[in-house]
Order: structure tokens, then sequence, then C-alpha cells
């Protein structure tokens, strides 16, 4: 099982180049980063891991030019988002910006995405909070269009682009697509619809869950069976144990939002269930 990290990375915790180059010395497999383009101080949306809100969460680095940093000082490890908020974003840029990356660190780039859950930071961005889902999806096939391999107009709900030439593409076609939130059928039923899987937070409940995300996605006659990535776990040999039992083929731990040498010690701690 490969054992990867995600980190919120600030102006004020350890650097992207630094913490890339050691886990891949470390031998970890990977680097996921979160995101937030701002955080209103007015508020009404109550934070999901409660109040008050974490002071990491209105300093993150643009997790694209954060990993973009680390994938140049790095040959193998793996680069993602947990998650990208596809919506707060113009699809075509995105494009750009995922297949730059995911071109120049040699196909290493898994797309995470999200929904989000702070109604104000969405606002800001123009987005109207009951379609964000119908928008995410759609920015989602807007942006596979512009990674065809041959120029290919997209016409949505929310937006278009016409058959166009846009280079580089993604090493693969596409990057590696999970989607983030909680377990239910509607979830379950978006990540069948245009997603390779699922990025659990926490990863609690698999045992009943995950049989409900193979039969929804059979249901919607996709092949093999869905990726599934417990994200921001706090790791024990129990539970790591766990989730080898269940087949997943990757974890990603979470780092302490702290300095260098605060996370360099985690790290060496975490060191024991590679």
């Amino acid at each position: 099982m490969r054992i990867a990290t995600t980190i919120f990375l600030t102006d004020e915790t350890i650097r992207p180049d630094r913490l890339g180059r050691e886990l891949e010395q470390r031998g970890f497999a990977g680097l996921y980063l979160p995101e937030h383009t701002h955080i209103p101080v007015s508020r009404d949306t109550p934070a999901p891991m409660g109040e008050p809100l974490p002071r990491e969460y209105g300093r993150t680095l643009d997790p694209f030019i954060a990993l973009g940093q680390a994938a140049a000082v790095t040959e193998r490890l793996t680069l993602g988002t947990g998650i990208t908020l596809v919506a707060q974003h113009d699809p075509v840029d995105l494009a750009k910006q995922i297949a730059t990356l995911d071109f120049l660190s040699g196909g290493r780039f898994t797309l995470g995405i999200g929904y989000g859950w702070n109604v104000e930071e969405a606002a800001d961005h123009g987005v109207e909070w009951s379609t964000r889902r119908e928008l995410t999806r759609d920015r989602v096939a807007l942006m596979r269009a512009l990674w065809a391999a041959e120029p290919t107009a997209y016409k949505g709900a929310f937006g278009s682009v016409r058959a166009s030439f846009a280079h580089p593409k993604p090493a693969h076609g596409a990057p590696r697509i999970l989607l983030g939130g909680g377990a239910g059928p509607k979830l379950f039923g978006q990540i069948a619809a245009y997603a390779d899987g699922w990025l659990p937070i926490g990863g609690r409940g698999l045992t009943e869950t995950l049989p409900v995300l193979g039969q929804a996605w059979s249901d919607a006659g996709r092949t093999g069976e869905p990726v599934v990535v417990p994200y921001a776990v706090h790791p024990s040999p129990g539970k790591l144990a766990y989730y080898r039992e269940l087949g997943l083929q990757e974890v990603v731990l979470q780092l302490p939002p702290a300095g260098e040498a605060e996370v360099l010690r985690t790290l060496d701690d975490f060191a024991q269930f590679l």
C-alpha cells in the first residue's frame, strides 16, 4: 500500500521544495495539497472541523504553484490536490494549469476535487451554492474536452469551449480524478458518473460504504472498481492494517501545518508505516 501525505502548506510552514525532497528521500509515495483562495472574515458558514477555524485555512499556498516547486526537485513523488474547488476556477485556465503540471512532472498528478463547505468563499467567486455540484461536473467535462487528443468542442449547462488547439496535454490523456465528500448515494452517483474514485476524509466506515460505492459504480455501467484513497488519516498500525485488508492501494497521512523541524519529526514518526 502506497503511503502518501497531505499538509496545509502556508507562508509559515516548511516549504514545498524542502518537503518534496524529504518525502522522496524517506520513501513516501506522494504529496497532496488542499486549496482555499481566501477565508472571508465575516462568515455565517460553520466550519465542519469546528470553530474557531484553524489559522492555516486562511494562509494556504496555491496548490498548483507549490506542487510545481515540489515536482521540480523530485523524480518519483506523486503530486495531487486534496481538494481543488473546481467551481471556483475558470475551467479553461484550470485545464491548462493541470495539463502543464502533469506534463512537466511526467504524469505524476492526481486531481482531487470537491464541492467545498465555505458558502462565503464560493460566493466571492460568483458560485451559486445550490448548483455547485452540477457546476463542478460541467467544468470537469469541459476540461476533459481540452485534454482530448484532437480538438474537441464542449457545450454544457454552465459553460462551453470551441474545438481548440490546447497543449500541453496531460501525460496519459487525463489525470486521475478523485472526488472528495461524505458517503452517500448522491456523492457515489457523482463518482460513478465522471470520476475515477473517492477521497474519503479519515476513512471511517469503509466496510459498510465500499459495497454501496461499488454498486453505484456497477449500476452506472463502469468496469473495474473505483479507486478509494483514505485521506487526511491520523495513522496507527491497526488502522493501516485495516485498509490493507480492504485491498486499498493508497492512503494519505495528515502532516501538521508546522515549520520544518516539526514536520520532519513527524515524517520520521510516520516512517514506521512505510
